[in-house]
């Protein structure tokens, strides 16, 4: 969604480097990470969902999978060692995706610990989005989140989450023990409200980048970009022009 909303459509099937997925995610980079992405793998092949819902303005009625298949590269120096990825979306995930029909999520979701935690923050960013707050009430809440605990028991895990208050975007408050009030901490700037950058744009800068022979991450450079005009809440004239030169600043630093 990052790349569709700065101009970037992405193809079908994704091609990444396992390392960088694992580091993206908050996952051990270890064997044993390793061999978890590819249970991870598995257990996503073998989800099967029959729906009508519409998608990318068509409505489709059919069961299948969140990914058609997956490849993996792996290393022939280090054993069971993944080198690189290569994951097929399913047509319908995939129609959903250039659809726009799929919300960004801050970074810091993976830093989350727990799983109650991530569920309350896809549940506050898809329900509370960028509106100053969203209230529900919490035998709701316990329904919408899966949670298998008893209403006491979770209860108490709202109020501890309420306390740490660690939450990306968003901060919760019990009311009386029965409804919960999403807030965002500040007003939300997503990437999906800066300035779209020209395809063309983006395919210069990343010749330019890897022409300059460093090892900046081009990817990474295009983030940077995007986060430096939300957090100044600064919208340049030229906006493709500013990408270049930002570009280009970036990689004069390695000369000093």
């Amino acid at each position: 969604m990052e790349q569709i909303n700065k101009g970037t459509v992405p193809p079908k099937t994704l091609r990444i480097s396992s390392h960088d997925l694992l580091v993206a995610t908050n996952r051990p980079t270890s064997g044993e990470g390793y061999t978890l992405l590819k249970k991870a793998l598995d257990r996503l092949s073998g989800v099967k969902i029959k729906t009508n819902i519409k998608t990318n303005r068509r409505e489709i009625t059919e069961r299948f999978g969140l990914i058609d298949k997956y490849t993996i590269i792996e290393s022939s120096r280090v054993k069971k060692r993944m080198v690189r990825l290569e994951i097929t979306l399913s047509d319908w995930f995939y129609n959903s995706i250039i659809g726009k029909e799929v919300l960004t999520i801050n970074r810091e979701y993976f830093r989350l610990g727990k799983a109650l935690e991530r569920r309350l923050y896809e549940i506050a960013r898809k329900h509370c989005g960028k509106n100053p707050e969203w209230s529900i009430g919490l035998r709701k809440l316990k329904e919408k989140t899966g949670s298998t605990s008893h209403l006491d028991k979770f209860r108490f895990f709202i109020r501890e989450i309420e306390r740490k208050d660690h939450l990306p975007d968003y901060s919760i408050e019990l009311l009386d023990n029965e409804v919960v009030t999403f807030r965002l901490n500040k007003e939300f700037v997503g990437i999906d409200d800066l300035p779209r950058i020209k395809p063309e744009t983006i395919e210069r800068a990343r010749k330019i980048t890897e022409e300059a022979g460093t090892d900046w991450d081009f990817q990474e450079l295009h983030t940077q970009f995007a986060l430096s005009l939300m957090s100044k809440k600064f919208v340049p004239d030229n906006t493709d022009g500013a990408f270049i030169g930002f570009i280009r600043y970036k990689l004069r630093q390695l000369d000093y």
